[in-house]
């Protein structure tokens, strides 16, 4: 089943039941992708409550384009800062690497916004269209230990021994996805790069770095970045670097002795940031290695859980909107044969995926750049106008709904010379600043 095949009326199921199991913004794009269709959903999200923890994300045209699909771009608008720029700047010396304008020829370019919102705000935003749709039931504190996916349709059993039972099953639960343990069984793997976020109050920031954009701060082994949220009136700061220790992937309370710790080499400008937060949550990252498939049967994965990702461009949550929108497409390109569209989806995404995951490896390396690695880094940028810099996105940004499933092998679509000519340009995609 390809994209190009046609499903007619008779050739058609009815609308199945799916079990969709963590509620984070992957999983809420996925409810109201299904549920716009028919498909009768009940979440089951381990929390006692609904919700995001985080601070920041950006979000690039492709996750405009995802949210619009699904009916909730405006909303996201509204609580999101639109960006003049994006802005990578040397931490050892206080250089500008690179500035590029995301005004409005990269809007004309990619038909969207660069944004950047507080997680909660997407969340939530997602969260108030499902909960306005009547196939959309909500099950929390329902810890998921275990899934049965050997007889007809699916079973998920909750940690309080909870069963419930449907047609199909999404696993939507991030790196340590119960449901990927069961489909695929692979082990995470831990970076070794450890993340804090923060935000702090408008008024608490440094006035000269009080920018209208996503600013990296790149320096050995370590980086800084800051933008606004929530109409300038706060500020995300997020600091990275590698650890010294043996890490295990988790989320814990931070402290500013042990990051001050790991930025003694950088500039006195970035650096007095970090005395900015009141408290810090830290986060042992981790991301897996690509796979070429992540679906069985009636049982398929989205988000982290099928493409877990590091931090350096931005894309996981990109990644995970786009998957709900072609997960929806592939469920109406196959009229409701959720085991034909749940590998119609997966064959249309894991190139994609794949290609982020490992571009966002290399983004980090070009951050984290020292000695003379440094200096080259700092000379890729040097006298790129800024069509070039969207040139090198142009895979990523230009995502649209109404291709999700091309590329999906067996799909037929035109080759044109402008989309050769265009194939230089993309290997350079892993040196846009972010």
């Amino acid at each position: 089943m390809t994209a190009s095949t046609a499903t007619n009326a008779s050739t058609t199921k009815n609308p199945p039941t799916v079990l969709l199991v963590g509620g984070g913004i992957g999983g809420m794009a996925a409810a109201l992708a299904l549920a716009r269709l028919g498909v009768a959903i009940d979440l089951l999200e381990q929390s006692a409550s609904i919700g995001e923890i985080g601070a920041g994300l950006q979000l690039g045209p492709n996750a405009f384009a995802a949210l619009d699909a699904l009916g909730v771009g405006e909303a996201v608008r509204k609580g999101s800062v639109f960006t003049d720029r994006l802005v990578m700047m040397d931490a050892v010396d206080c250089a500008e690497v690179a500035s590029v304008p995301v005004g409005e020829a990269f809007r004309a370019r990619f038909r969207n916004p660069y944004a950047v919102s507080h997680r909660a705000d997407l969340h939530g935003a997602i969260h108030e269209a499902v909960k306005q749709h009547p196939l959309i039931r909500f099950h929390t504190s329902a810890q998921v230990e275990a899934i049965d996916t050997s007889g007809q349709g699916v079973t998920a059993v909750t940690k309080d021994g909870r069963q419930f039972k449907a047609d199909a099953i999404v696993g939507c639960d991030g790196v340590k996805s119960v449901v990927r343990a069961r489909l695929i069984g692979d082990a995470p793997r831990v970076s070794g790069h450890v993340v804090y976020r923060a935000v702090v109050p408008a008024d608490c920031m440094p006035a000269d770095l009080r920018w209208n954009a996503p600013v990296v701060w790149a320096g050995p082994d370590c980086h800084l970045v800051h933008y606004p949220l929530r109409h300038g009136e706060q500020y995300n700061l997020v600091v990275t670097f590698h650890s010294r220790e043996a890490e295990e992937w988790g989320v814990t309370d931070g402290s500013k002795e042990e990051v001050l710790s790991y930025f003694e080499g950088v500039h006195a400008r970035p650096r007095q940031l970090l005395d900015r937060p009141t408290s810090w949550r830290r986060w042992s990252t981790a991301d897996r290695d690509p796979v070429g498939r992540w679906s069985d049967g009636a049982a398929t994965l989205l988000g982290d859980a099928a493409h877990p990702m590091m931090q350096y461009l931005a894309q996981g949550a990109c990644m995970a909107l786009e998957d709900a929108v072609t997960l929806g497409e592939a469920v109406k390109a196959c009229g409701f044969d959720m085991p034909a569209a749940f590998k119609l989806y997966e064959a249309a995404r894991v190139a994609r995926t794949a290609r982020v995951v490992l571009s966002v490896r290399e983004m980090g390396r070009l951050y984290h750049a020292k000695g003379v690695e440094r200096l080259v880094r700092n000379s890729l940028w040097t006298g790129r106008s800024p069509e070039r810099f969207y040139d090198a996105v142009e895979w990523l940004y230009a995502w649209r709904p109404e291709h999700c499933l091309d590329d999906a092998p067996g799909t037929l679509r035109p080759v044109t010379a402008t989309a050769e000519a265009k194939a230089d340009a993309e290997t350079a995609a892993v040196l846009s600043p972010h």
